[in-house]
């Protein structure tokens, strides 16, 4: 049974596994510097549906059967899959996995949700209540843009601080049974709310966020950046990463050597046009579920901390002149030698 330690960690005593996952991504991505860590990358955005919403569903879909195949695993072995995604009442989640039929609990933690996703899928495996879980995230570029900004064919111009959304997406079983990878600790994140406004500088609302919970963390473990070799955040990008940084240098933690962020990975930020990096909830899971998880394998990283990061915004809120806050999930995540 998990306990607390510390004022906001929780401790997993059956050391939760990652049994299986997998990743799958657009094109714009499989051009990209981690394209031989995907499992699936598409030369067509569409995936052969009629629009980008459906396309986004079916990443998840093909995304969640990877993880089953990898496990060797039917989705009727599957307890309960948690899933979410950046649109409305998530709904490439409900659409791209219905058809599994596997008890569902939606997750929204805007970019964070993978997180979230995990560690509700990690506290009631530990618990006991279930055997396995399959956790999912996704987003997609174009279902994301004619949500929040302006449909694609407008052709606006992006500012320098403004992130690309990753169309792609990540699925990771959680397990009862012993495995090489496992969920140690858990940290659930605070919402953060520094009065940023500028929807194209998410990766400026999300960084206190991360630097808020990532301190909690090494506080309540008694543990510092040196003990990690990654601390991987997602998505702050460019501007966020280097922003969490100094924060954390304020608060007398220097995490620079040890960081890293999904978002500043998935693409290169000299031959592709991404401005800050990536975003979106299929940036930080196509990530973790493809190139961290092969170095974690491979025992080429033995101890991280990752932790996504979110800004809990919508179209409504940027237009009334509402503030972007910002929450970050965190999980500790080790190799079981």
């Amino acid at each position: 049974m998990s306990h607390r330690i510390g004022k906001r960690t929780i401790r997993l005593d059956n050391q939760v596994g990652i049994r299986s996952a997998a990743a799958v991504a657009g094109k714009k991505e499989g051009e990209g510097p981690l394209s031989k860590f995907f499992d699936k990358v598409y030369k067509d955005d569409l995936l052969g549906e009629e629009t980008w919403e459906r396309a986004e569903s079916r990443l998840q879909h093909n995304a969640a059967e990877c993880a089953l195949a990898g496990a060797g695993m039917t989705a009727d072995e599957i307890d309960a899959v948690f899933a979410g995604d950046l649109l409305n009442q998530c709904i490439s989640s409900t659409f791209g996995l219905e058809s599994f039929s596997i008890p569902f609990l939606g997750q929204y933690g805007a970019c964070s949700t993978m997180a979230q996703a995990m560690l509700t899928a990690a506290l009631l495996v530990d618990s006991g209540g279930l055997k396995n879980a399959l956790a999912v995230t996704s987003s997609h570029f174009c279902s994301a843009e004619r949500q929040f900004r302006l449909p694609i064919e407008y052709g606006g111009q992006r500012n320098l601080t403004s992130q690309w959304t990753v169309t792609g997406a990540g699925a990771a079983i959680l397990s009862a049974e012993p495995s090489k990878i496992v969920v140690s600790d858990i940290t659930v994140g605070k919402i953060v709310d520094m009065d940023i406004k500028d929807a194209d500088n998410m990766g400026a609302a999300m960084a206190p966020a991360a630097a808020d919970t990532i301190s909690a963390y090494l506080s309540d473990s008694g543990t510092s950046a040196e003990d990690y070799d990654l601390i991987l955040t997602g998505d702050l990008g460019f501007v966020g990463s280097e922003l969490l940084c100094e924060l954390m240098k304020q608060n007398k933690q220097d995490i620079a050597k040890q960081h890293n962020d999904c978002g500043k990975l998935i693409f290169s930020r000299t031959a592709q046009d991404v401005h800050a990096g990536g975003s979106g909830c299929g940036c930080c899971a196509s990530v973790f579920c493809g190139y961290i998880m092969e170095r974690l394998e491979y025992g080429e990283l033995k101890n991280i901390l990752f932790a996504p990061t979110g800004a809990l915004l919508s179209p409504t809120s940027s237009q009334q002149g509402e503030s972007i806050p910002g929450i970050c999930h965190l999980l500790h995540i080790r190799r079981n030698d």
